[in-house]
C-alpha cells in the first residue's frame, strides 16, 4: 500500500510579519505547502516562495469560498489547514503524521485540533479560548467542504470526526491595533451575513448583543482569570458584536447625508 501524503494550505492576506514562522513550522515535513494568497500588497507571497511554498492567488469573496478553493489547490489525500497566525508544534506534527501514515479507512475522516493562544504577553487559559477548536484542521481530501458564509463559515463533513490532543500555537494579534482592525473587518462581513438571513439591526440589538458577548466571555467563560488578556478579549467580543448589528442597521436604512439646498446671495 502506498504511503499517504499530506498537503498543508495556509490562507493569507498581507501577513508578511507572520507568514515566515507559519510556513517554517510545516515546510520540512508536509509533502506540499500551498500559500493561498488573496493578492497581498506586501511581501507575503515573496516570502512564501523563498521558503519553498507554492503560491496560488485566490480572489476574496468570503472565507467559506476561499477555503473551498484552497482545498481544490491541494493534491494529496490528507489536508492540514493552518492559518498564518498559527504554528504547528513538533508534538502536533507527530500526531498528524501518525494519522496520515496509519491511514485507517475505518477511522475519522476529519479531526478537530486544539489551539493554544498567546495574547498580550501571556498564554490564554480561559475566556473560551482553551481548548480552542476552530474547525477540523486535518481531514481527508473530498470528505470536508465549507459553507459559503462571508465569515465564521461552517463546514460539511462526510464521515466521523475525531479530536487531536496535541495543540498548535496561535498568535492571533500582534497588538491591540490589529485586534481592533480584525473586529472592524469581521463585523462588516458579519453584518452582510446577517442581512442575508433577514435579521434586524439597530442600536438596541447592537448593545444587547455586545453586552451579552462581553458577559459570556468575561464571566461565563472565566475571562477575568486571564487578567488583561481576558479583559481585552471580552472587550473585543463586545466591539465585534456591537458593530455587527450597528452596521446591519446601516445596510437596512438610508443614512446618507441630506442634500443641501443651494446657498445663493442673500436678498438685498
Amino acid at each position: 500500500m502506498p504511503v499517504s501524503k499530506v498537503s498543508c494550505y495556509i490562507i493569507a492576506f498581507n501577513e508578511a510579519n507572520k507568514i515566515r514562522p507559519a510556513i517554517e513550522s510545516v515546510i520540512e515535513w508536509a509533502d506540499e505547502v500551498i500559500l493561498c494568497d488573496s493578492h497581498s500588497t506586501d511581501d507575503t507571497a515573496k516570502i512564501a516562495e523563498e521558503l519553498g511554498a507554492r503560491v496560488v492567488q485566490i480572489d476574496f469573496s468570503g472565507f467559506g469560498k476561499l477555503r473551498n478553493e484552497a482545498i481544490a489547490s491541494c493534491q494529496f489525500e490528507w489536508i492540514f489547514s493552518l492559518d498564518s497566525d498559527e504554528r504547528c508544534t513538533p508534538e502536533a506534527r507527530d500526531e498528524i503524521l501518525s494519522i496520515v501514515r496509519r491511514n485507517d479507512p475505518a477511522g475519522p475522516v476529519a479531526y478537530f485540533m486544539p489551539r493554544k493562544n498567546y495574547l498580550l504577553g501571556r498564554w490564554v487559559k480561559h475566556s473560551g479560548w482553551n481548548p480552542d477548536y476552530r474547525q477540523p484542521q486535518l481531514f481527508r481530501q473530498g470528505r470536508l467542504s465549507y459553507t459559503l458564509e462571508e465569515v465564521h463559515e461552517g463546514f460539511i463533513c462526510d464521515g466521523p470526526i475525531g479530536h487531536l490532543t496535541q495543540p498548535i500555537w496561535q498568535f492571533p494579534f500582534e497588538n491591540l491595533e490589529q485586534m481592533l482592525h480584525k473586529a472592524q473587518r469581521y463585523s462588516t462581513l458579519g453584518a452582510q451575513k446577517l442581512l442575508r438571513k433577514n435579521k434586524r439591526g439597530g442600536m438596541g440589538p447592537a448593545l444587547m448583543h455586545g453586552l451579552s458577548m462581553f458577559l459570556k466571555i468575561y464571566v461565563l467563560k472565566s475571562g477575568w482569570r486571564d487578567g488583561r488578556a481576558g479583559f481585552a478579549i471580552a472587550i473585543g467580543g463586545f466591539i465585534g458584536a456591537f458593530y455587527k448589528y450597528a452596521k446591519l442597521a446601516e445596510l437596512q436604512n438610508d443614512w446618507t447625508e441630506p442634500t443641501m439646498p443651494k446657498v445663493g446671495k442673500p436678498d438685498s
